[in-house]
């Protein structure tokens, strides 16, 4: 008669166990995972130089105002000649190649020879504006090596105001770098970001005459509805107090007689009546003379 086997339960536990736990980190693994990933591809925005404390207002609200063009990119070709021809690859405020890591808002390739260059990056960046432009400047890019005293790149895109168009006419200007310092690159666009605020064109006077001229329809309006359909008044009377504005327009019309008469009320009449009294009294005169002396 074969024993029973101790301990089999503990060790049919332990079997079953041992699934579930690989199961449960497999799936910790793949959150981790997935976690990691969502954080590389999150795209990164464009960095102000200097301590974010010290950021100003003024730059926060431009690089916001910049917002709806960086989920576009801007390509242009530049041939200066037969050794020299270029494409220039443009974001606002995000990187042209996310998987590179490099910050790269200012990207130039070598058409001939596939070498990308640096222009400028977005984790040293500075922004102005004026009254219809904004000025974004990439700094930090790749070394010029011979010229410019082997100082860093740097791209200087002007921003100019065009309403109604998100985004145009993205050209290269040019190229400083003949200088000791201080070189760059200089690029334009055409942007309705870049556009001030419009105003409206209704002075205060002109608002308080609409308001007025509004309140006065409602009061004609609502006055003669009401006093039509639920007084059952009829002709003039379903004007909206009739008497009050007529004893009113009765009032004024003696105010403009009394101001504006140009005699005074007890002054004779310049003319003579010509009743039968006046009449008579007129041919009386006129026979005196005709008497005898």
């Amino acid at each position: 008669m074969p024993m029973p086997v101790r301990g089999g339960r503990g060790r049919s536990g332990s079997r079953m166990s041992s699934p579930c736990c690989t199961s449960a980190m497999l799936v910790v693994f793949m959150a981790l995972a997935a976690s990691v990933g969502a954080e590389e591809t999150k795209e990164r925005s464009c960095d102000v130089i200097g301590d974010e404390n010290s950021e100003s207002q003024m730059e926060r609200a431009l690089l916001k105002k910049l917002e709806p063009l960086s989920q576009m990119r801007f390509n242009v070709t530049v041939e200066k000649s037969k050794t020299e021809n270029y494409i220039y690859h443009f974001r606002v405020c995000r990187e042209v190649n996310s998987t590179l890591h490099d910050f790269g808002g200012l990207v130039q390739t070598d058409r001939w020879n596939g070498r990308t260059t640096v222009i400028g990056r977005i984790n040293e960046t500075q922004v102005f504006n004026g009254s219809d432009w904004i000025m974004l400047i990439y700094k930090g890019g790749d070394s010029y090596g011979s010229h410019c005293s082997g100082e860093k790149r740097r791209a200087v895109i002007m921003i100019s105001c065009k309403r109604g168009v998100t985004a145009s006419s993205f050209t290269v200007i040019s190229e400083e770098r003949e200088k000791e310092q201080e070189c760059f690159y200089l690029f334009e666009m055409d942007s309705s970001v870049a556009c001030p605020t419009e105003d409206s064109h209704l002075s205060v006077g002109s608002i308080l005459l609409i308001t007025l001229a509004s309140l006065i329809a409602i009061y004609i309006i609502g006055g003669f509805l009401y006093q039509r359909l639920v007084v059952g008044a009829k002709g003039m009377e379903q004007f909206p107090h009739f008497a009050f504005w007529q004893d009113l327009g009765n009032l004024v019309a003696d105010g403009c007689d009394f101001v504006c008469r140009s005699k005074p009320r007890n002054a004779p009449a310049a003319y003579r009546g010509v009743g039968d009294d006046q009449l008579g009294e007129e041919s009386e005169e006129r026979d005196d003379h005709l008497l005898p002396m």
